[in-house]
């Protein structure tokens, strides 16, 4: 992997529309980080960071490296391209969008690009870690994990500008929002004995909360004993128990497998299709199969019950999911589902009527949230279930060093080589610990 005193092969060209698409390494084109979903990947494989003028584009599964970009306004990239890519790539990207011919040069590897990468890879975190009693991988605490972004976003501040068109420079909502880990996170900091691994990347992400928190005149009682905090620490506290300090939702009891109650007999079972693209996060548990139904026949009548085991944050209200179902390759048609304690459910008929010697309709059955839908064009459902796959697989990982003591010998947001993207996030760290019910 390439460290600070490295050179990556970076490719700058211009599209049809006047965007400048660079793509970092060797044997890899240029692509829409959008439209191109062979070439880059599935959107929950890929991190996206939004910056002055362009947009940044990672991919999870592989070396994190440099990002490839679309710049859509070469003048507002021009303050942080020559920070992340060096002075070549930052005038050949000019050149480029001026009209002159696409080109190949030389990247070099620059302490910015460690963090930016780190911050691509927590808004990922974010929004796509698939969190799932099933598959036994605990959820991150969202706010514990919001506040390391706010640090980190301070961190980028470079990659940002003032037009006020970045959704990902947001620092001071981030944390006004995390506000409530706070106090958990100086508690935690507080205990942890000096200089240790955990102790020094505790405090980085505190010193950043306090400096982004005093540059955006963000006030209060928990910033207030922030600064305190920092400037009167003493020796190491007790011991924490992170359980308690990032307790995790109560009232949440897997118990996937229970039917309604609607009698009749059962004519086919099935695992429906739980793709990650089609909700939002925190909806449904993301296991491969959290998705089943049931089709059963009540006289000349045929009903089908889709249930779906819940996330722990699912909304309570009522027919916020729907479920697609497709009989016999017919027109799908969508089902309302309710939550249930840990489930969501719903039930609806089927055509009567089945084609002349089939017992058991084919069943298809999706879960979505109007308007998450992937769109048109999408790969195969065999490849995006293996590009889940390999999620889990990341994760697992990232959990295995974050529950290891010592996984970094530095914190992960002092330093610029790209390895720091494989350091756990705070939020990680937390989960790795308190996941004995997973």
């Amino acid at each position: 992997m390439a460290r600070g005193d490295e050179v990556v092969d970076v490719r700058v060209t211009r599209g049809e529309d006047g965007t400048v698409l660079l793509t970092a390494g060797p044997g890899r084109r240029p692509v829409d980080a959008y439209d191109d979903v062979a070439a880059v990947g599935l959107d929950f494989t890929r991190a996206v960071l939004e910056v002055a003028g362009a947009v940044l584009t990672w991919s999870v599964l592989g070396d994190p490296g440099l990002p490839s970009a679309e710049v859509h306004d070469a003048g507002r990239a021009q303050q942080w391209l020559w920070a992340l890519y060096g002075e070549r790539v930052a005038v050949a990207v000019h050149g480029c969008a001026a009209g002159q011919a696409d080109v190949r040069v030389t990247a070099e590897v620059t302490g910015l690009a460690g963090a930016a990468a780190r911050l691509g890879l927590g808004h990922w975190a974010a929004r796509w870690w698939p969190a799932s009693y099933a598959d036994g991988i605990p959820e991150l605490e969202p706010a514990l994990l919001g506040l390391e972004l706010a640090a980190l976003t301070h961190r980028c501040q470079q990659l940002f500008d003032d037009e006020g068109d970045q959704l990902d420079d947001c620092a001071a909502e981030l944390i006004e929002e995390s506000l409530g880990a706070l106090d958990p996170l100086i508690q935690w900091w507080r205990a942890q004995a000096e200089p240790s691994d955990t102790a020094r990347h505790l405090e980085s992400v505190l010193r950043l909360l306090d400096d982004a928190a005093d540059s955006v005149g963000l006030d209060g009682p928990a910033l207030h004993r922030l600064r305190s905090s920092l400037d009167l620490r003493g020796p190491a506290g007790t011991p924490v128990d992170l359980g308690s300090l990032f307790a995790r939702r109560d009232g949440f009891a897997l118990t996937a497998g229970e039917t309604l109650p609607v009698g009749g007999r059962v004519i086919a079972r099935g695992s429906g299709t739980n793709d990650w693209r089609r909700y939002p996060p925190g909806f449904v548990d993301a296991a491969e199969h959290a998705v089943s139904w049931t089709a059963r026949a009540l006289g000349a009548r045929r009903l089908i019950e889709i249930e779906a085991v819940a996330h722990s944050a699912a909304p309570a209200t009522d027919a916020l999911l729907f479920a697609e179902v497709n009989v016999n390759d017919s027109a799908a048609h969508r089902v309302p589902l309710a939550r249930r304690d840990d489930l969501w459910t719903g039930h609806s008929d089927l055509p009567s009527a089945l084609p002349a010697g089939m017992q058991v309709p084919r069943i298809e059955v999706g879960v979505l949230l109007p308007g998450f839908d992937p769109g048109p064009g999408t790969p195969a459902e065999t490849d995006v279930r293996v590009q889940r796959e390999a999620v889990r697989a990341l994760v697992r990982r990232r959990l295995a060093i974050a529950a290891q003591p010592s996984a970094t010998d530095t914190s992960p947001l002092d330093t610029s080589p790209l390895e720091t993207c494989s350091a756990p996030f705070l939020a990680e760290t937390a989960a790795a610990a308190t996941d004995e019910d997973y």
